[in-house]
């Protein structure tokens, strides 16, 4: 089975569509979604009505919670924070209760799908270094856990940072962001597993940055939101 694995769209609506396209030509038998739908973005309805109509399993990321809940935003960030108001204020109540009712987990194929981490999924925490990764190993038993949040592509196996996914060693897969990616670059990324050959591939692609910042501008939110998508940031 090929999946594709989308994460961190964050209201982007002009990375998501291009994303999709992509995976329309790809020949996938499932899309899947790692959370964080909306924040941060101009078009958080629009990208839930999507995902919905996409993906074959969605899961809570931490902006999709405070979206609905806004005491989750009081550790945010302030451009973070001020974004989940609006976004909280623009949302419509059927997606507000969609998001509502997302798990933190699924399973599929031996594999384990997650926004942050396979350890206490709805804290939130990161894994950035290497040695988060190896602390995270011990909170799952499947061969392989995909995960989003930190917004930069990156695969951990129990030995530290790789390239590639192998059968004979677990591995943490970072799919990275639709629709903010942190790495320095600003194209969209998502991820593509074939779980009969056992392969990965981290997609990444250029998208329309110049309307998704202008509606950024044009909604009030903080323009800084907008300008980082242009770095990658």
């Amino acid at each position: 089975m090929r999946l594709a694995i989308i994460s961190d769209i964050h209201g982007n609506l002009e990375a998501l569509t291009k994303a999709l396209e992509l995976i329309g030509r790809m020949g996938v038998d499932e899309t899947v979604c790692l959370g964080d739908v909306v924040g941060y973005g101009a078009n958080p309805n629009e990208c839930v009505d999507l995902v919905r109509q996409k993906c074959s399993f969605i899961l809570r990321g931490n902006h999709d919670a405070a979206a609905v809940d806004l005491s989750v935003a009081e550790t945010f960030t302030m451009n973070a924070r001020l974004s989940a108001v609006w976004t909280n204020k623009n949302l419509g109540k059927e997606n507000k209760d969609f998001l509502v009712s997302l798990p933190f987990t699924q399973e599929k194929e031996r594999s384990l799908y997650v926004h942050a981490t396979p350890c206490n999924p709805p804290e939130w925490e990161y894994i950035l270094t290497e040695y988060d990764a190896k602390s995270s190993f011990r909170c799952f038993e499947q061969a392989v856990c995909f995960i989003g949040h930190t917004h930069t592509p990156v695969i951990f196996d129990e030995n530290g940072k790789t390239k590639t996914i192998r059968r004979d060693i677990r591995c943490i897969v970072n799919v990275g962001s639709v629709g903010q990616p942190r790495d320095g670059n600003p194209k969209l990324s998502f991820g593509v597993f074939d779980s009969t050959r056992w392969e990965y591939e981290n997609v990444r692609s250029a998208y329309d940055i110049t309307n998704a910042s202008q509606k950024i501008a044009d909604a009030g939110l903080p323009r800084g939101l907008a300008e980082r998508l242009w770095v990658g940031v």
